[in-house]
């Protein structure tokens, strides 16, 4: 078989024609059928073919959780999943939160409680958060919880359990404090706040 120069690893050889697979991806409650290399990842797949780069690459090891998304409903890594082995799969990514012209609560207290600097970790750790409070409400125990907590009832959502649990998701700018409320008030409203006139504003 013919083959070709890697230039990802140094000198190896790989075939001329790289293997390539159609799928189709739920994005954003979208369907999106396309044929990709099978190192497409899924983060490649929705900045390089979709256009989508609210899901940002920072480290590119799983590291950072700048680029999170959910996956049928749970957060992830993007960076680390292989497009082709998520064919038929839900993503949610930060583009998909808001409805229509109404931001998802999360969205609306990370304005109201300026959680962000430069913005770059905030794709991530919004979707991170959305999963965080479905699994805080699944019962899902984190590395904090109490062991007396009863696994069948929603996670207690403190400070410091916020702050576990979110905990994958890094932020250069050190906005944390704000993001730690801004994920408070989400899960106190969890249909959203009312409009910046109709705000109680604390002295």
């Amino acid at each position: 078989m013919e083959s070709t120069r890697h230039p990802a690893d140094g000198g190896g050889t790989a075939p001329a024609t790289e293997p390539r697979s159609a799928l189709t991806l739920h994005v954003n409650d979208v369907a999106r059928t396309l044929t990709v290399d099978h190192r497409t990842t899924v983060l490649d797949l929705l900045r390089e073919h979709l256009g989508l780069t609210g899901a940002k690459k920072g480290c590119d090891h799983g590291q950072c959780g700048a680029c999170t998304v959910l996956v049928d409903g749970r957060r992830a890594n993007s960076c680390l999943l292989p497009a082709v082995a998520q064919d038929g799969r839900r993503i949610t990514t930060v583009e998909g939160l808001a409805d229509g012209e109404r931001l998802h609560p999360l969205q609306e207290a990370f304005l109201e409680r300026d959680a962000f600097q430069c913005g770059y970790c905030t794709p991530g750790q919004l979707c991170s958060a959305a999963g965080m409070l479905a699994e805080a409400a699944d019962g899902f125990p984190s590395h904090v919880t109490p062991a007396t907590a009863d696994p069948a009832a929603p996670a207690e959502l403190t400070a410091e359990e916020i702050r576990e649990r979110m905990s994958g998701n890094l932020c250069r700018c050190g906005a944390y404090p704000r993001i730690v409320e801004a994920v408070a008030d989400a899960a106190a409203h969890p249909g959203g706040t009312a409009g910046p006139e109709h705000r109680e504003v604390t002295p």
